[in-house]
């Protein structure tokens, strides 16, 4: 079938009716999705050509008849995608087998900053041992200074003398923590 260079126009969609105007930037969106369907939804999302960001972490799984190394979603049930926030890639996503909705008030999704992805991702990639935390609202946020994870800001705790940076997700209220001990941070 044959499509000429003209943009067809489609009928408004009823889900995303009276939206704020259009950005011309791309944002990260957290997206949920079904329990167990985030790698099939992530590659059908990256198939179609939109930018996506599924954080995987290597678990050991113990069977009664062996031991296997399985890569599992960070953040059970959510991925993000980064996309012009326009109706129609909205809904492009929203067609997705397994996606239900975008994060956030309404039915069109919060950004969520460039930062908190790029802070999820140095984690990842330092492969340092992390655990999910509960999203926090409260407590210093502050910046780590020097080292592996350079300029990355999270929220300081510390649980028995030993000092921990709890990294935030604020559109999906997920947290990680990862032990920082003998870095040098500073308030933010």
């Amino acid at each position: 079938m044959y499509i000429s260079n003209q943009t067809l126009a489609e009928p408004e969609s009823p889900v995303l009716a009276g939206l704020p105007a259009d950005t011309d930037a791309e944002q990260w969106f957290a997206v949920h999705v079904h329990a167990r369907h985030e790698k099939v939804v992530e590659q059908e999302l990256r198939l179609s050509g939109i930018t996506t960001f599924l954080p995987l972490v290597k678990e050991v799984r113990n069977w009664s008849d062996r031991r296997k190394v399985v890569e599992l979603p960070l953040f059970s049930c959510y991925l993000f995608v980064k996309l012009l926030p326009t109706n129609d890639r909205r809904v492009r996503v929203l067609r997705v087998n397994g996606v239900l909705k975008f994060v956030g008030s309404g039915r069109i999704g919060i950004p969520i900053p460039d930062d908190q992805i790029h802070a999820v991702r140095t984690l990842l990639e330092e492969e340092l041992p992390l655990c999910s935390h509960p999203f926090l609202k409260i407590g210093q946020r502050v910046r780590v200074r020097g080292g592996a994870l350079d300029g990355v800001e999270g929220i300081l705790q510390s649980r028995d003398r030993d000092c921990t940076l709890v990294v935030s997700v604020d559109a999906i209220q997920r947290s990680l923590s990862v032990r920082i001990h003998g870095y040098d941070v500073e308030p933010v």
